[in-house]
């Protein structure tokens, strides 16, 4: 560990804790809970069901495009104030959206909200950092995975729920009372020092630029069929990559950590977080499809069995992050991904006909493997980089996450596509993905 760093004082620690922890189940399930109301949202706007998924893929565009910039904005603006801010412009979103009438408005609105959602995620790992002593930093990061996935796991509950009983606007402030718990105690959210300097813009337009026409290129040619212009969007973006590079190497306060990706450490250890991250969202995407075409369950069934591989995760992330301040990094990683490898060489080699139930332990070897990987591993990016440079490391773990679940959408649309979605092929995918995962962490330097 780069610095050794005492944490909070008690009772501070504690409120710093609830207000952290409230703050990232908010921005977790705000980006989950979309995706159950969009049928509602084309009905009562009288819109196609292609453009009330805009709702969801311009969330995650802005989302994936100023994770970067505004974790480099952190250091000027300072961290507390940006996660603050962050939660009032979710929560002004959330209530302008309640007010609006017109498709325009409320995606308008639901742009504010992504960009409060991507300035709280890309600062609340590093805020974790402050809050806990050194050698308590695994558990930290485990409560933070149980916020991100409770957040995640209980977000198509809820909405679904208001859904069906008041106005689909309501979906998208009704978690802003955690909002306002958070924002409550903002005085004991820490307050690192703000580091002085020229803020990179020139860095930032590009970064956006960059990875905006990346995501834009791959959504042209999977899900518009449109493959040439969605080439050409990619290139340039590329392009643009190579250009942004460039410009941080000749800059002193870069938008991108260039001598952390340096690190083979730490860049190794990101790649497996983006592997694991894009393997997770492939099962999760998948399973619906499987379980209600090919295998014929009901919705209700197919509900419960996505809560079941939640919950496995659930459990087994604080459990991992609370002994990765104990036992080998390295070890536990390595340990869910055999797991979870395990869970999907049965689900690839099951029978065809299967009950629910062994579905469900198979699925939950799965969820348990994925909830023991992500708290130790990151809880190794964040303890490797000095103390001034967590909310850096911070958002490199949020922008690979982001992409991760990008690219297993887009992963999932193209086996769709090619008709290989009955089958075992996203089973044999996500294997792949884990083994890539496995070798990258047992062979990563120490």
């Amino acid at each position: 560990m780069t610095d050794i760093h005492l944490g909070l004082p008690l009772p501070r620690r504690v409120y710093a804790i609830i207000a952290v922890f409230c703050g990232s189940m908010v921005l977790s399930m705000d980006i989950a809970i979309a995706a159950v109301v969009l049928p509602t949202i084309a009905e009562q706007l009288n819109i196609s069901d292609a453009k009330a998924v805009i709702f969801v893929t311009l969330y995650q565009l802005i989302l994936a495009m100023t994770l970067l910039p505004l974790s480099a904005l952190a250091n000027r603006l300072g961290m507390r104030k940006l996660y603050c801010l962050g939660l009032l412009l979710h929560a002004a979103g959330g209530l302008l959206i309640l007010t609006t009438e017109s498709y325009t408005a409320a995606l308008m609105a639901r742009s504010l909200q992504a960009i409060g959602t991507a300035a709280g995620l890309s600062v609340a790992i590093g805020l974790v950092r402050y809050i806990y002593p050194s050698q308590h930093l695994g558990k930290g990061m485990s409560l933070n995975t149980v916020a991100n996935a409770g957040g995640t796991s209980l977000a198509p509950a809820i909405g679904g729920y208001l859904a069906a009983s008041v106005d689909w606007r309501w979906v998208f402030c009704a978690i802003v009372p955690l909002s306002a718990i958070a924002l409550a105690m903002f005085k004991t959210i820490p307050k690192p020092e703000i580091h002085p300097g020229r803020f990179d813009g020139k860095g930032s337009l590009l970064c956006a630029l960059s990875i905006g026409a990346i995501i834009i290129g791959v959504e042209l040619a999977v899900h518009g069929g449109q493959v040439l212009a969605g080439a050409l969007t990619a290139a340039l973006g590329l392009a643009v990559g190579y250009w942004f590079v460039r410009h941080e190497l000749a800059v002193e306060n870069p938008v991108l950590p260039l001598d952390m990706l340096a690190n083979p450490k730490l860049s190794l250890a990101l790649l497996a977080n983006f592997l694991a991250t894009l393997a997770g969202m492939l099962i999760i995407l998948y399973l619906p499809f499987y379980l209600q075409n090919s295998l014929g369950y009901g919705p209700s069934q197919v509900g419960s069995v996505l809560a079941i591989y939640a919950t496995a995760s659930l459990l087994f992330a604080p459990t991992s992050g609370y002994l990765s301040d104990k036992v080998s990094i390295e070890l536990l990683c390595s340990l869910g991904m055999l797991v979870s490898l395990v869970g999907l060489c049965l689900m690839i080699f099951a029978p065809q006909e299967m009950s629910l139930a062994n579905i469900t332990w198979r699925l939950w070897l799965i969820g348990a493997g994925v909830g023991m990987f992500f708290s130790p591993n990151a809880r190794m990016i964040i303890g490797s980089v000095a103390l001034a440079r967590s909310a850096a490391a911070a958002s490199l773990i949020t922008t690979g996450r982001t992409l991760g679940q990008t690219a297993g959408a887009s992963c999932v649309a193209v086996l769709l596509v090619l008709q290989l979605s009955g089958g075992p092929a996203p089973f044999i995918l996500a294997a792949v993905l884990v083994v890539a995962t496995l070798i990258i962490t047992l062979t990563r330097p120490r």
